[in-house]
This record gives C-alpha cells, sequence and structure tokens, in this order.
C-alpha cells in the first residue's frame, strides 16, 4: 500500500466524521492484514499537516484524536456563513470554567473565594451539560462539597492534546486580546496547576462583576473546530 494512498484515506476519514478521531480508529480504515504501522500512520499525518500548511485548514491533535478544522485566524469570516452560531460566553462563566481548569480539583465554594461573587448554579449546570466539567471527588470537609474537574471534552473543544497545553498564566497576563478581558489572579493564588503551553477560545458577553452571577453564561454554540482560545486580562480574581 503506497503512502498517498494512506494519506488520502485518511483525510478522507477525518473529514467524514466531525469529531477528532484517535489512532487506533484510523487503522481500522484497512483491511486486515494490511493494516500500517502507528508510525506510518504518525508519518502519513505529518505528511497532511505540511501539506495543510499556508492553506484555510489544519490538521490537529486533540485530547481524543486527530481532527481536520478551519485556522483560527480565518474563523471570525467563515462564522459569517453561520450568523446564528455565534459564540457569546459570558465573562462569568468563562472566569468559572478558567478557575476549575487551572485549578482543579476545586469547589464551587473554593471559585467563589476567588472571584468574590457566587457562582450562578447555571454556570456551573452549563459547563456540565456541555460535558466540559464533571464532578471529579467530593472534598473531605462538612457537606462533602463536589469538587469539579475539566474533562477530555474541554480538551477537544479547545484544541488541546492535554492540560499541559494550557497557556502559562504569565502568557495570559501578557494577552491584550479584544474579545475578551479574563482575571486569573496571580502565580501563587493558583499554584498546584500544570505549566501550560498554548491556548483556547471564545467570544464575550459583559456581565457584572458585583454581587452574584445573573447568567447561565452561554447564548451560542460556535461548534467545535474553529480554533478557540482562551484569553486572561488584567482583573485581580483575589482582589
Amino acid at each position: 500500500m503506497n503512502e498517498t494512498h494512506i494519506r488520502n484515506l485518511i483525510e478522507a476519514a477525518l473529514l467524514a466524521a466531525g469529531a477528532p478521531v484517535p489512532l487506533s480508529e484510523l487503522a481500522r480504515l484497512f483491511d486486515e492484514g494490511r493494516t500500517p504501522a502507528p508510525e506510518e500512520l504518525r508519518a502519513a499525518l505529518a505528511s497532511l499537516a505540511a501539506e495543510y500548511a499556508g492553506r484555510g485548514i489544519e490538521l490537529k491533535e486533540t485530547a481524543s484524536g486527530f481532527r481536520i478544522q478551519v485556522r483560527r485566524e480565518l474563523s471570525a469570516e467563515i462564522s459569517r456563513l453561520w450568523p446564528e452560531r455565534a459564540a457569546r460566553y459570558s465573562r462569568a462563566l468563562l472566569e468559572t470554567l478558567a478557575l476549575i481548569a487551572y485549578r482543579q480539583p476545586v469547589t464551587r465554594a473554593e471559585i467563589e473565594a476567588v472571584r468574590g461573587v457566587a457562582v450562578n448554579p447555571n454556570i456551573i449546570r452549563t459547563v456540565i451539560e456541555r460535558n466540559w466539567v464533571r464532578v471529579v471527588g467530593h472534598r473531605d470537609l462538612p457537606g462533602h462539597p463536589e469538587l469539579l474537574g475539566t474533562t477530555r471534552d474541554f480538551l477537544d473543544y479547545f484544541g488541546l492534546k492535554s492540560l499541559d497545553e494550557l497557556p502559562p498564566l504569565a502568557e495570559l497576563k501578557a494577552m491584550t486580546d479584544a474579545n475578551l478581558q479574563l482575571g486569573l489572579g496571580s502565580d501563587e493564588a493558583l499554584s498546584g496547576t500544570p505549566d501550560v503551553r498554548a491556548g483556547m477560545s471564545v467570544a464575550e458577553t459583559s456581565d457584572s462583576d458585583e454581587g452574584s452571577d445573573d447568567e447561565g453564561g452561554l447564548t451560542a454554540d460556535p461548534g467545535p473546530g474553529a480554533g478557540h482560545e482562551l484569553v486572561a486580562g488584567p482583573r485581580d480574581l483575589d482582589g
């Protein structure tokens, strides 16, 4: 079986799948006894990634496997074809999600202590319903509060292979993306989180930073694969 056929078959499968496909599933594309070795599959994927360089699509590896997606820098223009799917996330939802990602496992009370406001139950329900967050245990305290952590779907949605690819706090604080300014507090406040390197993405709707969160936090879904980046800004959640 020649290399071109392997690459073409993998490309067709990724385009048809509409979701990340793990290497083990890609191996099932081939007849028994003719399955390429894992290194051959990875070589074909690397060839595809190189072929897409400078084009409007890219090959991305996430926690669940490989997918072909629109390049992030083109996502705004592409979204004009589906205006009803424009993403609008509240600041409250994004701050809550960021704290769970960086401080997990974390309780709702701990999130509230850092943000300084009560977390609307709709926000927790929204991120759990979207399968971005799940209950991973209970804190050994009176009432046994739930501990929250992120899921594989969270990594897939934001184009991350693992939590190690979350952007480092120093990099987040330096970002000035106009889409969102999301306070994350100090490095000390987030101690114990993984060293992180890449980004996530989202759009913003404003909400009040005082009292409690008013919104469930989500009004529309852009769908995965458009290139997502979670951006931090200057507001100090510990203050």
